[in-house]
């Protein structure tokens, strides 16, 4: 019974109301008194001393007069003020003379402080107190100090009184303030009542949340935010809540975006032809963005418009430059785009990866600008927009713009689909103000990604660090608080979607028991039963740290020798991007520090770096992930980094660590991962020492959590996260379009 008193929140707002009063009236009712008392015996010192200074030439000539004087009675009369206790004489031998009747046993002259100053003291017998005024008065051969006695009883009444009238000020201010608050707070509850329910009503009915009112209960915001953040969790279907997945997601569409074309626009393709010996083979690239979207794809059924790079991409595809995919159970169509080696050499391996690449990736990489680098960009993103143009079966399609490879396109698309809703997600970080200010056309970046609906990034930090880009290259009007900027007329929404994986993993289907894929990884590579194995599987990237992490294993066999001959580690890294100096001099010289470290801590059959360098297919990097005691993604700057959410989605025996840079943004999700410094090699290494030797009940706890995030957070929820706002903006636009035509 009490328990649910308690949980009721007027409950506790009164009996918080009371336990404040108080502490109110416990810390200000001894005020009052302490104030009242302290005027008081002003008061009393006050008419002692105007007592004194009347009477002190008439007692001067009684004390001189001859013998047999006495100014007892003449003390007598005076004592009948009700105030006035007793008055008496002090000889400075320490007799008392010429006292009243009542003047009090407890005085003795001997006791009081005697100066050549007025004195004033309180003596106390039990309960009563008085209050003594000592003066000096002198005359003749007679030397002492005249006592007037005060009974200070009326001022312990006035005490009283001053406790009782300041307790019931108290009391009574506090309960009109708290009846005050309750009014308020009852009816900012019940606007908070009704907000909730519309919204909760909304998300029942699959429309569009509207955002917080303005005199709405001060947390709506937070609220709205906190709901919406609920609704790109997981979906609202027949009274309960799912996860995200294709279905979901295909709801999704129908419900929010009924009718909408959806395109995706990226450098890479999701499926590359390529001519061998005997005939046309198919590859799936090993891309973050391409694991991210081409299962979103196949739930939205929309077009995805990629640069053709495969080498029997022309022969596949039909007039129109398309060809449906996946192969084996079509579900969306792709659209080639064909670029000229030129094209290629200065858009793309130019300006995207010698320019931008450096620029946003903070791994002390000097970026390279080039005018005719330049000039190359602009053209083949002005191509894209002609194809989205083309592709384009109505009037406002959602498109989907990826990466750094096409920051001048949604200002194109704008140009040419002014109702078109662009959603531009950025891959890769984005740098602070200071060095994105190197680029010499920075302005017209901008300016080309403010062409978007929505800009996204992976992280907040991200954001801000546009959001102070804008702010400091062009002019605009920055929106901190909700997170936009506005630009010639028409506001773009800057926003973090953290990218993920799809839920669960098409490769995990077809993968044998974790045992299995551990039993077949070390008998492959001729390790004992009992070996350890550490993982690292990316492209050669110099943003990766894969220099960094080998430095690390041989820093770990150094000072624990103990591990040498129980430890290996597999460094998985494919070719790219090998026509930049860069790239090349890295895998050269991953090399030769890989036979540094194998000659110094290897023999007799032991070989502690084993470096793969071939593209490997999905099944493949499953089977290294399920067979790893330790995966270690150790990058020196990344966006995401969707191995580590790989490597824990494969993880279904809740076993193995993750080891993670700090710099990745998957740090900011997967905070049970062992996050390291890729910098501090030593440190590192120790890292890796701790991994190996913990408990399968530690691996289990961490694991378990983060392998929850990723089933939640998954790739079909951050492709809602977009969706969802799209259609709001969608349903904004069209609610305010009147508006501007009136």
């Amino acid at each position: 019974m009490i328990g649910r008193l308690l949980r009721n929140p007027f409950v506790r707002y009164t009996a918080l109301s009371i336990a404040l009063t108080a502490m109110l009236v416990v810390t200000l009712a001894p005020l009052a008194s302490v104030l009242v008392e302290g005027w008081a015996r002003q008061d009393v010192e006050l008419r002692a001393r105007l007592v004194f200074r009347s009477i002190r030439d008439q007692v001067a000539a009684g004390l001189t007069a001859a013998p047999g004087a006495d100014l007892t009675k003449f003390f007598e009369r005076l004592v009948d003020d009700e105030r006035l206790l007793a008055l008496g004489y002090c000889t400075d031998k320490g007799e008392l003379r010429l006292a009243t009747a009542a003047m009090p046993k407890t005085i003795s002259c001997n006791t009081l402080p005697r100066t050549k100053a007025d004195t004033f003291a309180v003596i106390a017998d039990g309960d009563k107190r008085d209050h003594i005024s000592i003066f000096p008065l002198s005359t003749g051969a007679i030397s002492g100090h005249l006592l007037v006695v005060h009974d200070l009883a009326y001022i312990d009444a006035r005490a009283n009184k001053a406790r009782f009238y300041a307790v019931s000020a108290l009391v009574g201010a506090a309960a009109g303030l708290g009846l005050l608050g309750l009014a308020i707070m009852m009816a900012l509850l019940r606007g908070w009542n009704r907000s909730v329910r519309e919204s909760i009503a909304s998300m029942r009915s699959g429309s569009a949340m509207a955002g917080p009112q303005k005199g709405e209960f001060p947390a709506a915001r937070e609220f709205h935010d906190l709901l919406s953040e609920i609704r790109s969790e997981r979906r609202f279907v027949d009274g309960i809540y799912v996860e995200w997945s294709p279905k979901t997601l295909q709801q999704l569409l129908v419900e929010e975006l009924p009718n909408a074309q959806v395109m995706v626009v990226s450098n890479r393709e999701p499926y590359i032809h390529n001519r061998a010996d005997d005939g046309v083979k198919l590859q799936v690239p090993a891309s973050g963005l391409v694991a991210a979207l081409e299962p979103v794809m196949r739930a939205c059924r929309g077009t995805w418009i990629a640069h053709g790079s495969g080498s029997a991409d022309r022969e596949t595809v039909d007039r129109h430059d398309r060809i449906a995919v996946p192969p084996a159970d079509p579900a969306y169509t792709l659209r080639r785009v064909w670029l000229s080696d030129e094209e290629q050499e200065g858009y793309y391996y130019g300006f995207s990866n010698e320019g931008l690449w450096p620029l946003c990736h903070i791994a002390f990489e000097r970026p390279i600008f080039r005018e005719q680098d330049w000039a190359q960009y602009r053209a083949v993103n002005e191509r894209f927009a002609d194809v989205v143009l083309a592709e384009a079966t109505c009037e406002d399609p959602i498109i989907l713009v990826q990466d750094y490879h096409f920051a001048l396109l949604p200002r194109m698309i704008r140009q040419r689909l002014p109702k078109a809703t662009i959603i531009t997600f950025w891959h890769i970080p984005w740098p602070n103000s200071e060095t994105f200010g190197i680029c010499p056309w920075r302005d017209e970046i901008i300016d080309g990604l403010l062409g978007s609906t929505i800009v996204g990034f992976h992280t907040q930090f991200h954001c801000n660090n546009f959001l102070e880009s804008a702010d400091r290259f062009i002019e605009s009007r920055i929106d901190r608080e909700h997170g936009s900027i506005t630009y010639g007329a028409r506001e773009t929404l800057i926003r973090p979607y953290p990218i993920s994986i799809e839920w669960p993993p098409v490769a995990l289907a077809t993968q044998p028991p974790v045992a299995e894929s551990r039993s077949s990884i070390r008998h492959r590579l001729g390790l004992a039963e009992t070996a350890k194995i550490a993982v690292g599987i990316e492209r050669f990237d110099y943003t990766k740290g894969i220099l960094d992490r080998i430095k690390a294993v041989d820093d770990l066999l150094t000072r624990h020798p103990e591990w040498r001959g129980k430890f290996v580690f597999v460094q998985a890294a494919a070719p790219t991007r090998s026509k930049l100096g860069a790239y090349n001099e890295l895998q050269v010289n991953t090399m030769r520090l890989a036979d540094e470290v194998n000659r110094r801590h290897g023999g007799e059959g032991y070989t502690p770096i084993v470096l793969q360098i071939r593209h490997h297919d999905q099944s493949e990097v499953f089977e290294l992930f399920r067979a790893a005691d330790i995966c270690i993604v150790s990058s020196l700057h990344d966006g995401m980094n969707l191995v580590a959410k790989e490597f824990v989605a494969s993880r279904d025996d809740e076993q193995g660590v993750l080891i993670l840079s700090a710099f990745a943004g998957a740090s900011r999700e997967l905070s049970e991962a062992m996050i390291v410094n890729p910098y501090d090699t030593h440190t590192m290494a120790e890292v890796i020492a701790t991994a190996l030797e913990m408990p399968a009940e530690d691996q289990r706890q961490r694991m378990r959590l983060m392998r929850d995030i990723v089933r939640r957070r998954n790739v079909h929820r951050w492709a809602a996260q977009m969706l969802l706002d799209a259609s709001w903006l969608r349903k904004r636009e069209h609610i305010m379009a009147p508006d501007r035509q009136g």
